[in-house]
C-alpha cells in the first residue's frame, strides 16, 4: 500500500514537539504530546488506508438463548491453511468470540523501535487475515465478537506505553466493524452484548488489557519457573483496565444476567503456576477485579482467556462468593509444544500446548456449563462441567 506520508515525518511528530496547533471545535491549541501530534495526523488518513474484514454475520438477537460459544486466540496469519479455523467453521454454535492475537503484526520488532508510526506491518497482516479462505469460511459461518491482545495491538506485551496505540485502535475497529458502534466512541476497545431472556440472559463483557495497562515489573531470575519474565508488581499506582473502563465494568456487573462470560486476552485465575503475562503480574488489579465482581452482587461469572500457546482449565475457590471456572483456548495454529510441565494451584488437568480452540455449552435446565477444549480437527481433549447457578 502506497504510504500517506514518509515514516521520517511522521517518526518526528512522535519524537519533537508539536509542528503546530490543532484544531478541536471551539478550541485551537497546540498538541500537549506527542501522540496527541500523531492524533491529529491520524485523523487525516482516509478510509482506504484501513483494511476491512469480509461482510460477517450480525450478532445474534438480543432475545436470543445462546447455548453454545465458541473461543480461539492466538493465529498467525502468515501461516499456510488453518485446520482450527475449517472446524470452527463446521462447529454448531450460536457466536465465536476471537479474543486477541489474532494476528501477528509486530514480527519486525515493536513499531517504535522499527520507525513505522503508520503501522504497516500491522495493517498488511490485518489485511492477509481478510484474504484467507479459512478465515472467510468463519465469517460466512458464525456471528463475532472480537477483543485484541498485544500482537494485534502492535507490540509484544505492550500496554499505555504503547506510543501508536490511537491508530492501533482505529485499526482495529475499521477491520472489525466496530467503529460506528459504541466501542468506536471511546478510547479503548472494551464493549459488552446481552442475549437471551431473564432466566436464560447470557451476558459477554470483552475487556481490554491493553490500552490502559500500567508497565508490568520485569523478573529478577529469567526463566525461573514461576518468574519467566516478569514478578508480581508491588506499585501501589498499577492499572490494568483505566478508570473509564474499570467504572463501564461496574455498571456492565450491575445489569442482570444470568450467566456472565467475561472475556480478558489474559489469564485471570492463575497466581503460580508461571511468569508470563496475566493479572497475577498486576495482584492488586487482580484482586480488584474479584472485589467488584463481589461487591456488586456479579452472579455466574465465568472467565474467558487466550494468550498462552497452551489450552488450560481453571477453578478457584475463595476468590468469589462461588467457585470461579476460567476457559484458556490458545492457539489457533501457532503450537510450540506437544505437552507443558505447567501446574497452577487453580489447574484442572495438564495443559494442552498443540493447536486448540474452545467450546462453552450451555446448559440452561441445570444452570451448568461444559468447558471444552478441542484438537484442531474438532475433538474434545479437555472437559470440565462448571455450574453458573
Amino acid at each position: 500500500m502506497k504510504r500517506i506520508i514518509a515514516l521520517g515525518i511522521v517518526a518526528g511528530l512522535a519524537a519533537c514537539q508539536a509542528p503546530g496547533p490543532i484544531s478541536i471545535p471551539g478550541i485551537t491549541r497546540a498538541p500537549q504530546s506527542p501522540e496527541e501530534a500523531l492524533e491529529a495526523y491520524y485523523r487525516t488518513l482516509p478510509d482506504e488506508f484501513y483494511p476491512v474484514a469480509p461482510a460477517g454475520l450480525p450478532l445474534p438477537a438480543e432475545d436470543t438463548v445462546l447455548s453454545r460459544v465458541v473461543v480461539a486466540s492466538c493465529h498467525d496469519e502468515e501461516l499456510g491453511d488453518t485446520e482450527a479455523l475449517r472446524s470452527i467453521a463446521k462447529e454448531d454454535a450460536d457466536l465465536f468470540l476471537m479474543i486477541g492475537d489474532n494476528v501477528y503484526g509486530d514480527r519486525d520488532g515493536p513499531a517504535y523501535a522499527v520507525n513505522e508510526a503508520t503501522l504497516d506491518e500491522l495493517r498488511e497482516s490485518f489485511a492477509d487475515l481478510g484474504a484467507r479462505d479459512d478465515f472467510r469460511a468463519v465469517r460466512a459461518h458464525l456471528p463475532m465478537m472480537v477483543a485484541w491482545d498485544d500482537h494485534d495491538y502492535g507490540a509484544n506485551d505492550a500496554g499505555r506505553e504503547f506510543p501508536f496505540r490511537r491508530l492501533s485502535e482505529r485499526i482495529h475497529e475499521r477491520f472489525w466493524g466496530l467503529e460506528n458502534k459504541d466501542v468506536g466512541a471511546w478510547p479503548g476497545t472494551y464493549y459488552a452484548r446481552t442475549f437471551g431472556p431473564e432466566g436464560e440472559r447470557t451476558q459477554i463483557i470483552m475487556l481490554d488489557t491493553r490500552y490502559f495497562r500500567s508497565p508490568l515489573t520485569p523478573t529478577d531470575e529469567p526463566g525461573a519457573v514461576g518468574k519467566e519474565r516478569y514478578v508480581p508488581s508491588t506499585d501501589p499506582n498499577q492499572d490494568m483496565l483505566g478508570n473509564d473502563q474499570w467504572t463501564w465494568l461496574e455498571n456492565q456487573l450491575q445489569k442482570p444476567a444470568d450467566l456472565r462470560l467475561i472475556v480478558s486476552s489474559i489469564q485471570v485465575l492463575p497466581t503460580d503456576g508461571h511468569g508470563w503475562e496475566a493479572w497475577s503480574r498486576l495482584p492488586a488489579e487482580q484482586q480488584r477485579l474479584y472485589d467488584l465482581i463481589t461487591d456488586t452482587d456479579a452472579n455466574g461469572v465465568v472467565f474467558v482467556s487466550g494468550d498462552r500457546h497452551t489450552a488450560f482449565l481453571y477453578r478457584k475457590d475463595g476468590v468469589l462468593p462461588y467457585p470461579v471456572y476460567e476457559l484458556t483456548a490458545s492457539s489457533l495454529n501457532k503450537a510450540w509444544a506437544k505437552e507443558t510441565p505447567e501446574a497452577d494451584s487453580a489447574q484442572m488437568g495438564a495443559g494442552y500446548p498443540p493447536e486448540n480452540f474452545g467450546v462453552i455449552n450451555i446448559d440452561w435446565e441445570t444452570g451448568s456449563l461444559d468447558l471444552e477444549v478441542k484438537d484442531d480437527a474438532g475433538e474434545t481433549v479437555r472437559h470440565t462441567t462448571a455450574k453458573f447457578r
